[in-house]
């Protein structure tokens, strides 16, 4: 069945791509939330900053930030940039409601998180997109879809348009992003690469009772 991600292809996918990927992102008219969504990501350039509800909250997010920061130390060797790039995706992924897992596979599929990647088609940045966008929802300047809070906007956005078009389905979704639509090699790459960026929070919520948790 073309919707059934091939557990072989694991295997196949060249997880360590260093060439731009996408840019087959079609143009097409946009509703007025994602309009606001991409416009505001141009608006607004400085690393989010994370806020809260508990401080289970923030430690869980600590705790992810640990875990994901040693496996991308050896694509980008500075703390600094790593935390920014993390925390970025982390506060993107979120806002559009998409796993961060499924993100940070599709950037390392997209462009092996080369923040300057340009396709053969001129897709740019981390997550390829496609200078048009900018036209539509800016002043048309593509050498700002580099920028890093800017390109994680735009391609968190972008996929979460397309996966709300397909009803959910994330197979088309992924597809559509790729410009490949239908066909199961890329969804597959992607799925196969988020499979290394997955976080399971072991540290149970506080007050919880250790025999409930230990299923007895």
């Amino acid at each position: 069945m073309r919707r059934r991600v091939a557990l072989g292809f694991a295997c196949l996918a060249p997880l360590t791509w260093t060439g731009a990927r996408a840019g087959g992102q079609i143009e097409e008219p946009l509703a007025d939330s994602v309009r606001s969504a991409l416009s505001s990501a141009i608006a607004n350039e400085a690393p989010p900053e994370p806020v809260f509800a508990t401080t289970e909250d923030r430690l869980s997010y600590l705790r992810w930030l640990g875990a994901m920061s040693p496996r991308l130390a050896r694509r980008k060797i500075d703390w600094q940039e790593r935390k920014e790039f993390l925390q970025t995706v982390w506060y993107e992924s979120k806002r559009a409601g998409l796993d961060t897992a499924l993100v940070l596979g599709l950037i390392q599929v997209e462009s092996a998180f080369r923040k300057f990647a340009v396709s053969s088609v001129g897709a740019r940045g981390y997550m390829q997109v496609m200078p048009f966008w900018s036209r539509l929802i800016g002043d048309g300047d593509p050498a700002k879809l580099f920028h890093l809070r800017t390109n994680l906007r735009f391609g968190c956005v972008i996929l979460r348009h397309y996966l709300d078009r397909e009803r959910g389905d994330l197979f088309m979704a992924l597809g559509r992003y790729n410009g490949s639509r239908g066909q199961a090699a890329y969804p597959n790459a992607v799925l196969a690469a988020a499979r290394q960026w997955r976080f399971v929070d072991a540290t149970p919520p506080q007050g919880s009772d250790p025999a409930l948790r230990a299923g007895s």
